[in-house]
């Protein structure tokens, strides 16, 4: 029987492993951001970023089904359990096994893709054809984005493999490889190369985006083979490991894919929306905009947390450990709270010199940072359910159970649709009702998950979780006041500028960081030094390597 001593540090060592790889994705959130922005100034709010929007996300929603998602949850339980019995071989034969499999079978959705592409753009976007051209290059950018798909697999695959062996930092920098391929890829093919072999500089962006893709795998090919695993072709269709992972992989492909789901059918319902300032240019760039600077903390927090826990509640039920399995779960959660929470609140009253001091340039104009920061102060609200979300769906997969996510999954899906229809054509909200529809959806999936799980483990510590919530909720509003002032005061004497954003952020965030954490040491929220255990220390000893 493990001692306290053992389970405090069970729940200790997936804060470190998250905090390794919430700093890991926080670099590759600010690459993205730069991303973005090269983005926004080249090519603002309008048909060409409407195009390459979804010629991106059709892959990229494919790649939370096929890969990071689905693959992922499916794949680490199976790949730890066999390199846990001992037996490297076998692990490493899974690992060939699988690589193979995704050759196969997303090499040919890849290739379908390209040739049904137009059948997809009018799926998802049928308003594109109102707008000359704009279906047209919409296609071409799907056609282009496509075989990243593919990539990110493998990728998806090879981080899978390294979390497994307890390798965190590597495959989270991934992201951060990616990013600057895509950006300097894309704008050498774009705004360099481009002009002279005749590449739009949108399409050099996207060519950027495949190259990115690759680069994201080969960064993590090294650690693999220091690992000792070396990937050879090889088929076996009645491998148990194998047909295990296929059996996880069909409902985690409906149960890890939601959020990106609601995201494409509000795409679909943002394609037809006429802005009356902008008209049919813009509002699925703003939703977009808006969704990316959420993916911020949720990168750091939900993610990281997803990465680290699903290792350990596996080895929690492959020992018939459920006492650490609900205390793993519990902590994960509280810690979500302390730090979504805030951030939540942080994001509805800053969202607006964020977006300007970040986007605000060349193309992106003040009315694009208005709508842009009315989509992200709505899509806020369910950040805390995006976040625990990402931390309940692995409790799920180490349980072996894939179909409880999966109907939640489903039921949010139709409630989205349901609600998006409510708000935008009886109470017309335009783009905010797209935003909250979509936190809806998130929140109701949070309460629904943890409710089935604590039935299913026989509880949940659903009396520290209440407890934390409310103290975070508390500490969070006394940090509101301060913030609010100051960003008011800003607002009202420097105007909206770039620089009036920037220096606004620059004393609103510390005061607000500053503020918090006050008020939670004062509230006793014990959580604030687990944190700053596990995420100061990993900074120190970054900033330890880079001195040297």
């Amino acid at each position: 029987m493990p001692t306290d001593s053992v389970k405090r540090s069970e729940s200790a060592k997936v804060a470190r492993s998250a905090g390794v790889v919430s700093i890991a994705i926080f670099l590759s959130r600010i690459t993205g951001l730069i991303r973005e922005m090269v983005m926004a100034q080249k090519f603002g709010a309008g048909l060409a970023y409407d195009a390459f929007l979804l010629g991106f996300r059709i892959p990229n929603l494919t790649r939370n089904l096929f890969a990071e998602g689905a693959l992922s949850s499916a794949f680490v339980p199976i790949f730890a359990a066999s390199l846990a019995s001992g037996d490297r071989k076998a692990a490493e034969r899974l690992s060939n096994l699988v690589g193979a499999a995704i050759l196969m079978f997303v090499g040919l959705f890849c290739l379908a893709g390209i040739l049904f592409s137009p059948q997809l753009v009018w799926l998802l976007a049928p308003g594109y054809a109102q707008v000359p051209g704009k279906f047209e290059l919409a296609v071409r950018m799907t056609r282009i984005m496509f075989p990243f798909l593919l990539l990110v697999a493998l990728a998806a695959q090879a981080m899978g493999m390294l979390n497994a062996c307890d390798k965190f930092g590597v495959p989270a920098m991934a992201s951060t490889f990616f990013n600057l391929g895509s950006v300097v890829f894309g704008l050498v093919l774009g705004f360099w190369l481009g002009p002279r072999l005749g590449i739009l500089p949108i399409e050099g962006m996207a060519y950027g985006i495949v190259l990115g893709g690759a680069l994201q795998l080969a960064w993590q090919i090294p650690s693999l083979r220091r690992l000792g695993f070396r990937f050879h072709f090889e088929i076996d269709w009645r491998h148990p490991g194998l047909r295990k992972i296929f059996r996880l992989m069909i409902p985690a492909i409906v149960g890890s894919a939601a959020v990106q789901i609601n995201v494409l059918v509000n795409t679909n319902f943002a394609s037809q929306i006429s802005d009356p300032v902008r008209g049919a240019d813009g509002p699925v760039s703003w939703l977009a905009y808006a969704f990316r600077f959420m993916q911020f903390p949720l990168g750091i927090f939900g993610v990281s947390f997803a990465s680290a826990i699903l290792p350990s509640v596996s080895r929690s039920v492959a020992a018939n450990d459920y006492g650490e399995f609900r205390r793993t779960v519990s902590r994960s959660l509280g810690l979500i709270f302390m730090m979504t929470v805030p951030s939540s609140i942080g994001l509805i009253l800053l969202g607006s010199p964020i977006i300007g001091a970040v986007f605000q340039a060349g193309k992106f104009q003040i009315y694009d940072t208005q709508q842009t920061a009315l989509a992200l102060s709505c899509y806020s609200v369910g950040l805390v359910g995006y976040a625990a979300t990402k931390v309940l769906n692995p409790a799920f997969y180490a349980l072996t159970d894939a179909k409880t996510p999966m109907y939640v999954s489903l039921c949010s899906i139709g409630i989205n649709i349901s609600f998006a229809e409510v708000l935008l054509r009886k109470f017309h909200l335009g783009i905010a009702a797209l935003a909250l529809s979509t936190s809806a959806v998130a929140m109701a999936a949070f309460v629904i998950l943890i409710y089935i799980l604590r039935r299913r483990i026989g509880g949940i510590e659903g009396r520290y979780l209440m407890n934390r919530f409310l103290r975070v909720g508390a500490a969070s509003i006394i940090m509101a006041a301060p913030v609010w002032l100051c960003n008011i005061y800003f607002t009202h004497w420097l105007g909206q500028s770039r620089w009036a954003d920037l220096a606004n952020l620059a004393v609103s965030l510390p005061i607000g960081v500053a503020s918090f954490a006050l008020a939670a040491s004062w509230l006793g929220i014990d959580e604030i030094r687990l944190a700053r255990d596990a995420f100061g220390r990993r900074l120190v000893g970054l900033r330890a390597r880079i001195m040297k």
